[in-house]
């Protein structure tokens, strides 16, 4: 990992597929405002979710001419993933699983992120944000790993749309949790200008907070979520959306389910002949709760219980880099 602290040349147009020529390794740069506690942001943790990259860059054209009304620690992550469009590449880690607190054995990955997180810890960081994409339709969200009035401060600037998850570890979010407020921010799919703009207006009020309100979070103004099950599809179980000789036949639109609560028996696809489940569902101890969830009826997948599904996606290597979605129930605070 690089630090460095100055805008290199051509930062500030550089797209996603040529930023690797001006940053061929993850780099922190660190840049200097009126308040020296920093705002930390993270961009292309994933390669294929641009938008941070967008959003930074239009802050910091907004700020050229004039001082930060705060100091910020932007942290570029997997940009060699990045000049191929690509979430990671087949001999990396996923770059939001390698912060401290991962289930991942010690690697160079995990040492670049320690080193992130221990840099950032001696400079009082003010607050963290990491800027994401989905691949699937999904309304902009913001995510917490605590359910601290500080936390859900912040992630309420973003919008009324919160997700209290503790799984997966190893997320940049939950090891900046234990430093200052963190969030994760959803923007929707990649290269929509409105996701870029929603992140940008974000970031440019957190850049002019000089601390969060006191005062909890109104339970009126947020609709809070709790995720519940990550839901993967085994290695050894072949899946498509149009592939009719697959293992599971997932349905076509199955993306448009996303933050939507379906009924128990709603239908996710149809499987080949098997008799056990094509899909394994985790809790938050990584427990296998896929038969409170999940059954096969007449040749269907289909949902037990009344659930919302989040992160759903119609991409294939996305399913088997990561998983397939999220399940969650409303939380009352």
């Amino acid at each position: 990992m690089n630090q460095i602290d100055y805008l290199p040349e051509g930062l500030l147009t550089a797209a996603p597929e040529t930023l690797y020529k001006i940053l061929p390794n993850p780099t922190l740069i660190h840049l200097t405002g009126k308040d020296p506690a920093p705002l930390f942001i993270s961009v292309l943790l994933h390669g294929n979710e641009p938008t941070g990259l967008y959003a930074v860059q239009t802050l910091l054209k907004k700020y050229q001419e004039r001082a930060l009304s705060r100091s910020v620690s932007i942290f570029f992550g997997n940009t060699q993933a990045a000049r191929l469009g690509l979430r990671r590449l087949d001999r990396q880690p996923d770059f939001n699983r390698i912060w401290p607190g991962t289930e991942l054995p010690e690697c160079p990955e995990t040492r670049m992120t320690q080193q992130v997180v221990d840099t950032m810890r001696a400079k009082n960081v003010f607050a963290s944000i990491d800027i994401h994409n989905n691949t699937g339709l999904n309304p902009h969200y913001a995510c917490v790993n605590k359910l601290d009035d500080k936390f859900l401060q912040l992630a309420s600037l973003f919008g009324r749309l919160i997700v209290y998850f503790t799984r997966p570890k190893g997320v940049q979010s939950a090891a900046f949790a234990e430093l200052c407020p963190s969030v994760t921010l959803e923007c929707g799919k990649p290269d929509q200008q409105h996701g870029i703009e929603h992140a940008f207006e974000f970031l440019n009020s957190c850049l002019n907070l000089s601390d969060f309100p006191e005062h909890p979070v109104y339970p009126q103004d947020i609709d809070l979520y709790h995720t519940v099950a990550q839901v993967k599809i085994p290695d050894s179980i072949t899946f498509s959306f149009k592939e009719t000789a697959s293992d599971l036949l997932l349905n076509k639109d199955l993306d448009r389910m996303n933050f939507n609560e379906m009924p128990a028996g709603t239908v996710w696809g149809t499987v080949d002949g098997l008799k056990t489940l094509p899909i394994l569902a985790l809790d938050d101890n990584a427990q296998n709760i896929s038969d409170r969830f999940f059954m096969i009826q007449d040749g269907e997948l289909c949902i037990t219980r009344k659930a919302m599904p989040s992160m759903l996606t119609l991409d294939e290597k996305v399913i088997k880099q990561d998983c397939l979605c999220y399940l969650m129930e409303r939380l009352q605070l």
